[in-house]
C-alpha cells in the first residue's frame, strides 16, 4: 500500500493530506471561521485534482535502449524511443518498475534481521523489521523519471533518457515501464503501464582494485591446439611447411608454396601452451552472514576482471543448487562472461564443502593453481584447503570476515568487509 500511493500522491498533495489532518483536529476543538474555511479551501482542491485525473490518458508506444551491462552502484541511463499514438501529450514523465523486492514465506523464516537478537520480544514476534530490512536490502535499482517532461503532439516520436542507479548485483528484467501524468494542481497523478518490449540488464557486482598479483601454481601449462588456434590465432614459432589438410585455416596457407608445387601447403606453426587457474567460489555463508558472501563475490568479480585471460583459462567453480563450472578466457570466452554468472550467482542454503572440494579434485589435472574466495573462516573451509592442497593442488585463499584470527594460516589472505579495499591492496605483489 505503500508503495502504491508513494507513486500516485505527489509531494504537494501529501502535505495538503497531512494540512487537512491538523486543520480536521482543529475544527474539532475549535469551530472557528478561518479554520473551516481554509479546511473547505483544501478539500475542494483535492476533489479537484481527484475528478481531474480521470481524463488524463496516453497511448505510447515505448522502445528501449539498455547498455549490455551495469555495475552495482553506478548510475546507468536508459533511452526510450517513445511514440504518441493518442492525443497530445504534456506534463508527463516516464519511470522504470523495480522487480518485487518482497521475499518468500522460506527466506524470511531464515534470515534474521542484523541486530535482530537485540530488539524487544514484540519486534522479534511480529518481525516487521526483518520484513522491512529484507524489502530493502533486495531492491535491485532506484529508478528516476526521465529527465525531460513528455511533449509530443499525436504521431510524434522524440527520444528521452532516464536513469537508474543499481543497488545490488542481478539479471534484472525491465518488463514494467510507467508513465506518471500528474493532474494541473500538481497533488496526485496517474501511474499507467506502458506497452514496452522486455529488456534484461545484467547488473555486475562491485569490484575492486587489485595489485599487481601473481596466481598460484606455474608449472602446469595447457596446450594450444588445433581448436584454440582456431578461436584465437596461432601464437606459436614457425616450425616448417606440411600440405593442406581438411579443417587447416585458410590464414596458414603458404600462397608460394602452393604456387610452386600445384598443391596446398600450409604453414605449421609450434603449440602455444597457456596456464590454467582455478577461481573457487564459497557460496556457503553462516546465516546473519548475507554481506560477507556479497562481499566474496564482489571480490571473486575484482580477480576476474584483473586476470588477463588473453594470456590463461580461468575456471569458475562453484556450487549453488548444483555443480557448476564455467570456463572463459583463451578461446573458450570472454570474461564478461564470468561476470555474468557472478551476477546471478545465488548463497546455497545447506553447507556442502565436500562437493565443493570434490569438484576442484576432478578438474585437478588441468590446473596450474587455484584461488579461492570464502565468506568467513571456519574449520571446514581449513579442512577442504588441506585437503585441496594434499592432492598437489597449489592453492591460496582470500577470505572475506569482519575480523581476521590472531594466527592466520599459511597462504590465506584474510580482508575485512570494513577496508576491503585497503586490505586487497596488500597483496602479495608480483615480484
Amino acid at each position: 500500500m505503500n508503495h502504491f500511493l508513494r507513486r500516485r500522491i505527489r509531494p504537494a498533495g501529501m502535505g495538503l493530506l497531512m494540512l487537512g489532518v491538523v486543520l480536521g483536529c482543529l475544527a474539532g476543538g475549535q469551530a472557528s471561521d478561518p479554520v473551516f474555511r481554509l479546511f473547505s479551501f483544501g478539500f475542494a482542491l483535492g476533489c479537484l485534482s481527484l475528478v481531474w485525473l480521470p481524463f488524463r490518458r496516453v497511448r505510447l508506444e515505448v522502445r528501449r535502449d539498455v547498455p549490455a551491462h551495469a555495475t552495482a552502484g553506478e548510475p546507468v541511463r536508459i533511452r526510450y524511443h517513445v511514440t504518441n499514438r493518442g492525443r497530445r501529450l504534456g506534463n508527463a514523465w516516464l519511470v522504470e518498475t523495480p522487480p518485487d523486492s518482497r521475499p518468500d514465506r522460506e527466506r524470511f523464516l531464515r534470515t534474521p534481521e542484523p541486530g535482530e537478537e537485540g530488539r524487544n520480544a514484540f519486534d522479534r514476534l511480529f518481525a516487521y523489521y526483518r520484513w522491512n530490512w529484507l524489502c530493502e536490502s533486495r531492491m535491485v535499482f532506484d529508478a528516476r523519471p526521465s529527465e525531460d517532461p513528455l511533449s509530443l503532439r499525436r504521431g510524434e516520436a522524440a527520444t528521452y533518457t532516464a536513469e537508474l542507479l543499481p543497488r545490488r548485483r542481478g539479471l534484472v528484467a525491465l518488463d514494467d515501464l510507467r508513465v506518471l501524468l500528474p493532474d494541473p494542481l500538481g497533488l496526485y497523478q496517474r501511474c499507467r503501464r506502458v506497452a514496452a518490449p522486455e529488456s534484461g540488464l545484467a547488473i555486475l557486482p562491485r569490484r575492486y582494485r587489485l595489485p599487481a598479483f601473481e596466481l598460484p601454481g606455474s608449472a602446469r601449462f595447457q596446450p594450444g591446439g588445433d581448436a584454440t588456434s582456431r578461436n584465437t590465432g596461432p601464437s606459436g614459432e614457425f616450425v616448417g611447411l606440411r600440405e593442406y589438410q581438411p579443417g587447416d585455416p585458410q590464414r596458414l596457407i603458404h600462397w608460394k608454396s602452393w604456387a610452386r608445387t600445384g598443391r596446398p601447403i600450409v604453414k605449421e606453426l609450434e603449440d602455444s601452451f597457456f596456464p590454467r587457474h582455478g577461481l573457487i567460489l564459497d557460496t556457503f555463508p553462516e546465516a546473519g552472514d548475507a554481506g560477507l558472501f556479497e562481499e566474496a563475490v564482489s571480490v571473486a568479480a575484482s580477480f576476474v576482471s584483473s586476470i588477463d585471460t588473453h594470456e590463461c583459462l580461468i575456471d569458475l567453480m562453484f556450487i549453488s543448487g548444483s555443480e557448476r563450472v564455467v570456463t572463459a578466457g583463451r578461446g573458450t570466452g570472454r570474461a564478461e562472461s564470468l561476470l555474468e554468472v557472478l551476477a546471478g550467482v545465488e548463497s546455497s542454503p545447506r553447507s556442502d564443502f565436500d562437493s565443493l572440494k570434490k569438484l576442484v579434485l576432478r578438474h585437478a589435472e588441468d590446473l596450474a593453481g587455484c584461488l579461492a574466495v570464502l565468506c568467513g573462516w571456519s574449520a571446514e573451509r581449513g579442512e577442504m584447503l588441506r585437503r585441496i592442497s594434499s592432492a598437489g593442488v597449489e592453492i591460496a585463499a582470500i577470505v572475506v570476515c569482519e575480523e581476521p584470527p590472531a594466527t592466520p594460516p599459511e597462504r590465506v589472505h584474510f580482508v575485512r568487509t570494513s577496508r576491503i579495499a585497503e586490505d586487497l591492496m596488500r597483496l602479495p605483489q608480483r615480484p
